[in-house]
């Protein structure tokens, strides 16, 4: 754009007075005050493109709606329609400028939607920018409105849009674990349960774990966001509808169903839906659901990656960067640990959406602001902390085998496998034989007569040890020490 394009200023004038607008702005008066009074985050809106794009869904559905109910001029609606349109697709991004947080309930942002739509309306009917008495940003592009139906449905559908990317990289994420347990269904080791040696099982099925866990977060996150797709179009201030036709919700509900995509459906109680945003504070504990348990996993791969020669060494992470700036040759679980400070952020989120759905007063909640930016940021940062989990950490990740077959070898925790042949006392006994002279659990196992050595490997393969081979041999009836039911021969662990 030319050097004096860019210094010309054009009046605009609202209710206040008036103020001088960049003449390449396709934002107006409102977003300016905005601008002015908001200086807080420093974040425009525009970094969460779902947003933008659903205000602008919002806004063509509503000129369609107004269209086909007779209340808007045609030629005005095509205007807005295709002006939308645009920014659907991509464009003027950059042209939404308030801050994510923002007092006024969402006017600001409702306004710069308004004013940017306007402006590229203007030009595509070849007029100049701010012509307002040609194509109203209030009486035309937000008719039938008000913000407090237009900003809730755009949260709702900008978040239903958003998830869209968050449920595909966490199926990946999903994918790449599930590929890990079939690359390490051989591998033995020993498990673990309160940082203890517990009984031995494939590191296949711990990666399968990992599978598994996320994939009912997957189907968990569903679940919660069809609670965002109840929406309030035509609710206008409160909730009464007023300045609306009344065929205007059901045929907005109608195209903005059609231009989202998204399986919208308009609220029965228009009041309590206009003042409730109890949806938000049930999908952001979906999110932190989902948050602390893939924390959890990068715990245990920080956990069996540990070392690699003082710790657990199970595992060997990708080394990404050097570790240390004094120590030669550390390297550190950095992937892991960046999305553990994710769940910590998204932990802290969901707290403040908590919060602002308490906060709210009567018949609107005016801290819609604060609650669309901390899940549009918790969305946002899971999906690239999920990405970067996948490409830059799990894909990568190799098996100790050594070690780890090493460690189940000396581990007396196998006897475990053992105590249905030989009785709990005796494996206890014999457990604490093998600690304090350090002999196999096998050999002690022979030498007392209790089980004989082709029964021993038998039982201790790794088929059997890790459950993926049911014991199918004869079990012997070994009383409990002391319990009465054995003087009835009625032994209750008896197959």
């Amino acid at each position: 754009m030319a050097l004096d394009a860019m210094m010309r200023t054009r009046t605009e004038t609202d209710s206040l007075g008036s103020l001088e607008i960049p003449g390449d702005a396709y934002w107006g008066i409102h977003t300016a005050r905005a601008l002015e009074n908001f200086p807080i985050s420093k974040r425009p809106i525009s970094v969460y493109k779902d947003l933008v794009k659903a205000l602008a869904m919002v806004k063509q559905a509503s000129a369609r709606a107004n269209k086909e109910i007779g209340v808007l001029d045609a030629e005005k609606a095509d205007l807005i329609d295709r002006a939308a349109q645009l920014v659907i697709d991509g464009q003027y991004h950059d042209q939404f400028v308030v801050g994510v947080i923002q007092g006024g309930a969402g006017t600001s942002t409702n306004m710069n939607a308004n004013e940017v739509i306007t402006n590229i309306a203007l030009e595509l009917a070849g007029r100049e920018k701010g012509d307002y008495a040609f194509l109203s940003p209030i009486d035309d592009t937000n008719r039938s409105q008000s913000t407090n139906d237009v900003y809730p449905t755009a949260i709702k559908v900008g978040l239903g849009l958003d998830l869209l990317t968050l449920l595909d990289e966490l199926d990946l994420l999903r994918k790449a674990f599930l590929a890990k347990a079939v690359e390490f269904h051989d591998v033995l080791k020993v498990g673990r349960t309160q940082l203890q040696d517990a009984v031995p099982m494939t590191l296949g099925q711990e990666f399968h774990g990992f599978a598994t866990t996320l994939g009912e977060d997957h189907s968990r996150l569903k679940e919660n966001a069809y609670l965002l797709y109840e929406i309030n179009m035509g609710a206008t201030a409160i909730g009464t509808g007023i300045t609306t036709h009344p065929g205007y919700g059901q045929a907005v509900l109608r195209h903005l169903r059609e231009i989202s995509g998204l399986d919208l459906d308009l609220a029965t109680d228009l009041v309590e839906s206009t003042s409730d945003t109890g949806a938000f504070m049930s999908f952001s504990s979906s999110l932190k659901r989902n948050a602390i348990k893939l924390s959890k996993i990068c715990n245990d791969l920080r956990l069996l990656s540990s070392g690699p020669q003082a710790g657990f060494g199970e595992i060997n992470l990708p080394a990404r960067q050097a570790g240390s700036s004094i120590m030669p040759g550390k390297v550190n679980p950095v992937i892991p640990e960046v999305v553990n400070q994710v769940a910590f952020a998204v932990a802290g989120a969901d707290l403040t959406v908590t919060m602002a759905v308490e906060g709210g007063q009567l018949q609107l909640n005016a801290f819609e602001p604060v609650i669309a930016h901390s899940i549009f940021q918790s969305i946002t940062w899971m999906r690239r902390g999920m990405h970067t989990l996948r490409v830059n950490c799990v894909e990568g990740i190799t098996a100790n085998r050594e070690r780890l077959g090493g460690m189940v070898g000396s581990s007396v925790g196998v006897i475990t496998a053992l105590t249905p042949f030989i009785g709990y006392s005796a494996a206890a006994a014999l457990a604490k034989t093998a600690l304090l002279t350090g002999r196999s659990v096998a050999d002690l196992v022979v030498e007392a007569g209790l089980m004989s050595r082709e029964d021993v490997v038998k039982q201790l393969s790794p088929a059997r040890l890790s459950g993926l081979e049911a014991i199918t041999a004869a079990i012997p009836v070994i009383p409990p020490v002391g319990d009465p039911a054995s003087e009835h021969g009625d032994d209750p662990r008896t197959p």
